[in-house]
């Protein structure tokens, strides 16, 4: 696919990891602080590794674990900001932790229920977001969606409600990042059988639709201006209209398992990686006489010989972005071509 006029990139710099990536959906979580370098965080294992953009690289471990062989497996980690305070989220195969933003402290600690019968690997936390101005929505593999309210300062945080919709295990949570259109809703869960469930925020979280799966992995999910972006495991990426659950578009995006997504709500840009080498730059935008839902391809990115797990914007605009890759001891930095 040949770069649209919307601008082409080039790789800038690597950034080294103590560890290499794991195969984890979303394997990337990248803060953007406003005229600061941006911060970077990556799952290999048990362990989160953090580049800040102060002071020295530091490594945050799973905890939950009663011994040395016990250390639960990390699921994801993303930072979340709320207009009163940025967390730095991790999930696991025991629970949820919380730490301030730059990881230094934990705020918040939340054990999974796991039922005595059950394998131990088979449950755990994915998928974060935050959401409604105090929140932070995290999922599991029960398919039961955890509400967080965060206090604007302090560790008071309290389970505020469980959403219990979904049937299969959460792949990933994505909340409103432009200006949800009347009855859009401003969330939207996605999980294993392709099931998406869009929700209205506040004091009481509400269903407002369901769009039903296709027999393909959601494994990565967005929402931005009423328009929800999705990706899954076949390939491709649909985008529905949020409000009415109507598909807009179908893109054969990749030629295997997509394994993130991520929008610059400045400018509507969409970001794909896939098992398939490619990182894709879209652009989201709506038809001005027809409001129709429109995507256009930008960008094409070969990252040879590797899996790409993780893919961020590193910026509101979507004129940098970030590359992890399975087995990769680096973070890969693209920038204006």
């Amino acid at each position: 696919m040949a770069a649209a006029s919307t601008g082409s990139y080039r790789r800038e710099r690597s950034l080294a990891l103590r560890n290499s990536s794991s195969a984890l959906y979303n394997n990337l979580a990248v803060l953007c602080p406003p005229a600061r370098p941006p911060a970077f965080g990556a799952v290999h294992g048990t362990i989160l590794s953090l580049l800040g953009s102060e002071g020295p690289p530091r490594q945050l471990q799973a905890r939950g674990g009663g011994s040395a062989l016990s250390t639960p497996l990390l699921t994801q980690a993303a930072w979340c900001v709320l207009p009163a305070r940025v967390l730095l989220v991790l999930t696991s195969q025991r629970g949820v932790q919380m730490y301030d933003s730059d990881g230094s402290t934990m705020v918040f600690w939340h054990a999974l229920d796991v039922p005595e019968h059950s394998a131990a690997h088979s449950v755990f936390a994915r998928g974060i977001a935050a959401a409604g101005g105090h929140f932070v929505c995290v999922g599991t593999s029960s398919g039961a969606v955890l509400v967080f309210d965060i206090p604007p300062k302090g560790t008071n945080v309290t389970l505020n409600e469980v959403l219990e919709q979904h049937r299969d295990p959460i792949t990933d949570i994505a909340a409103e990042q432009g200006q949800a259109p009347d009855g859009a809703g401003d969330l939207v869960t996605a999980d294993d059988s392709g099931t998406l469930c869009l929700w209205s925020t506040g004091d009481e979280f509400t269903l407002l639709g369901q769009i039903p799966g296709s027999g393909s992995t959601c494994s990565s999910v967005t929402l931005w201006n009423g328009i929800v972006a999705a990706g899954y495991g076949n390939g491709q990426i649909r985008l529905w209209e949020a409000g009415s659950g109507r598909i807009c578009a179908q893109v054969s995006a990749h030629a295997r398992w997509i394994y993130a997504l991520d929008l610059a709500p400045l400018t509507g840009k969409l970001l794909s990686g896939a098992e398939d080498s490619f990182v894709h730059v879209w652009k989201l935008s709506r038809n001005p006489d027809t409001d129709d839902i429109e995507i256009q391809h930008c960008h094409a990115e070969c990252v040879t010989d590797t899996q790409v797990c993780g893919a961020r914007f590193c910026d509101p605009a979507g004129d940098t972005f970030a590359v992890t890759g399975y087995d990769l001891s680096e973070i890969l930095c693209y920038g204006p071509a």
